[in-house]
C-alpha cells in the first residue's frame, strides 16, 4: 500500500529526485529554486511542475524582527499619491528597524519577467506591490523563493490567495455622484483612471449606481477613462466643456486629475463652483490648497500602505494574515469646489 504525505515532501525527495524526474541537471533545478534567470521558460515550467507534485519547498528563511529590507514597487511614481503610500510604508518599516527599497514599473501594471528575476536575485524579505499585479506563474515563482508579497489596491481581488489592502472604491464613486445629484446636477461627467484597473471600474460603477438610485440616466458620452494624471483630466475636461451640452459637474478619478480639470475650466472661462462643480478623489494634502479648495473622496492611503506593510512583516515571520483582503472606508470631504448648478434642469 502506497503512503501519501499531502502536507510535507517525503524525506527522499531531493533536488536530485526532481532532476531525474524532469531529465535535467541538479544545477538546473538549483537555478530554478534560487530564482536564476538563465533557465529556458519550458524547462523552468517542467521543474516547477515537478516541485509542485512533490510539494518541495525551499527551506524557509527565518528573518529576524530587525534588519533586512522590503521592496516597495509602484506601477509608476505620482508625486502626491505615491508620497502618501511611501509615508505609510516607511512609518512601519522604520519602527520595525527594516530597510526600504523603492522602485517603479514605468506605468506597467504587471512586472516583466526579467525585472522580477532581478528582484528575486536581490533577496528582499518581501515585496509590497502598488497598483500592479502578478500573473499566477509569477506568484508561484515568488512563493517558491520564499519571498512573501502583498498588494495595495489593485486587481488581485480576483485571487483570494494574494493578501491585498484597498479601499471601497465603489462606495467612493457612489458618494461623489450622490453629492452632486443632491446639489441638483443632472449632467455629470466622470473621468476615471485606466479601464483595465479594477479601482477605476469600481468608481465608475458606484457613480452609475447613484444615478440609478436617483432614477437618472447617465449619458455615456460623459464617461471617460484615462490615466490618473493631471494631463488626462485637463484633456478630457477641455473636450467635455467644449460641448454645447456641457456637463455642469465633473467627478475626477484623482485629486491630481481634478487639478487638470480646474485648469481646463479656467481656460474655458468657467468659474468653479459657480459654473462648474468639480470633485476629486484621494484627499491628498494639496487638495485643501487648490483655489477653490477641492471637494474630494478621502481614500486613506497612508493607512492602506501601513496595514499592507504590517501584513507583509507578519508573513515574513511565518504568520498568515487573518484575512486575505481588507478594504478601508472611503468618505466624502466637502470643501469649496462644489455647489448647486447655476441653471438647474
Amino acid at each position: 500500500m502506497t503512503e501519501h504525505h499531502p502536507l510535507a515532501p517525503p524525506a527522499s525527495t531531493t533536488i536530485a529526485t526532481i532532476a531525474n524526474e524532469v531529465g535535467v541537471s541538479v544545477a538546473t533545478v538549483s537555478k530554478v529554486l534560487n530564482g536564476r534567470g538563465d533557465v529556458a521558460p519550458g524547462t523552468r515550467a517542467r521543474v516547477e511542475a515537478s516541485l509542485d507534485r512533490h510539494q518541495y519547498q525551499r527551506r524557509a528563511r527565518r528573518p529576524s524582527t530587525v534588519g533586512g529590507r522590503i521592496d516597495l514597487v509602484f506601477h509608476e511614481f505620482d508625486t502626491g499619491w505615491a508620497m502618501e503610500i511611501l509615508r505609510g510604508v516607511e512609518a512601519v518599516t522604520s519602527a520595525a528597524g527594516i530597510g526600504l527599497s523603492v522602485a517603479q514599473l514605468d506605468g506597467a501594471h504587471r512586472p516583466p519577467t526579467r525585472w522580477l528575476e532581478a528582484l528575486i536575485a536581490d533577496r528582499p524579505l518581501g515585496v509590497v506591490f502598488v497598483l500592479s499585479h502578478l500573473a499566477e506563474a509569477q506568484q508561484q515563482h515568488l512563493r517558491r523563493q520564499g519571498i512573501p508579497f502583498v498588494v495595495v489596491d489593485t486587481d488581485s481581488a480576483t485571487s483570494a490567495s494574494v493578501p491585498t489592502v484597498g479601499s471601497n472604491n465603489w462606495n467612493g464613486g457612489l458618494l461623489a455622484a450622490r453629492h452632486l445629484l443632491e446639489l441638483g446636477h443632472r449632467r455629470i461627467a466622470v473621468i476615471s483612471g485606466p479601464p483595465d484597473v479594477l479601482c477605476s471600474r469600481a468608481r465608475a460603477a458606484g457613480f452609475q449606481s447613484a444615478h440609478e438610485e436617483a432614477g437618472i440616466a447617465v449619458d455615456r458620452e460623459l464617461v471617460r477613462y484615462g490615466s490618473f494624471a493631471a494631463g488626462t483630466g485637463h484633456a478630457h475636461a477641455l473636450q467635455l466643456l467644449s460641448r454645447p451640452d456641457r456637463p455642469t459637474a465633473i467627478f475626477a478619478g484623482s485629486d491630481i486629475q481634478a487639478m487638470g480639470v480646474l485648469r481646463a475650466a479656467r481656460q474655458c472661462g468657467l468659474r468653479v463652483p459657480e459654473d462648474l462643480s468639480v470633485i476629486g478623489y484621494d484627499n491628498l494634502p494639496v487638495s485643501a490648497w487648490t483655489d477653490p479648495a477641492l471637494t474630494t473622496i478621502n481614500q486613506p492611503l497612508r493607512d492602506m500602505a501601513g496595514i499592507a506593510t504590517q501584513m507583509l512583516l507578519d508573513l515574513t515571520r511565518g504568520n498568515a494574515p487573518a484575512t486575505s483582503r481588507i478594504d478601508l472606508v472611503t468618505e466624502l470631504v466637502v470643501r469649496e469646489s462644489t455647489a448647486p448648478p447655476a441653471n438647474p434642469h
